[in-house]
């Protein structure tokens, strides 16, 4: 599956709350409609992820953006960096290096299933929304 060069997408766990509020978040800080998103569950999720070998293996968020995939902090980062609002900052801690960024991610994203849960399936996007995701099966 293509990715059109003037989006982003965002692959997250589509079971984990944490990880389906931060796409709420992204949404409404992304006025301009740049990224688009998929759970790493969904048809379209995991065909992006099986085209991405750097990717492979993660549970957690991936940004593929202009053919290349970036996992953990520097996914994060690069998301927030395009987003309204102050959130742009946030990009400044990529002059941290990845080996000192991505542990803190990692600690993070082992325990946010015991800290804020899981659903049984994936969330479906409201109407108004609904056209920024790959698919919702």
């Amino acid at each position: 599956m293509a990715v059109p060069k003037e989006h982003a997408v965002v692959l997250f766990d589509g079971v984990c709350h944490f990880c389906n509020r931060s796409v709420q978040f992204i949404v409404k800080r992304d006025r301009s409609g740049y990224f688009r998103f998929a759970s790493q569950q969904s048809s379209a999720g995991s065909a992006l992820l099986a085209a991405c070998p750097e990717a492979r293996g993660t549970d957690s968020i991936v940004l593929i953006e202009r053919g290349k995939a970036y996992t953990e902090s520097t996914a994060v980062l690069r998301i927030a960096r395009r987003l309204d609002g102050l959130w742009k900052a946030a990009y400044l801690a990529i002059v941290i290096p990845r080996p000192i960024r991505d542990p803190f991610y990692r600690w993070f994203a082992r325990r946010r299933y015991r800290w804020f849960g899981k659903q049984s399936s994936c969330m479906l996007p409201a109407p108004d929304i609904r056209e920024r995701f790959l698919s919702t099966d």
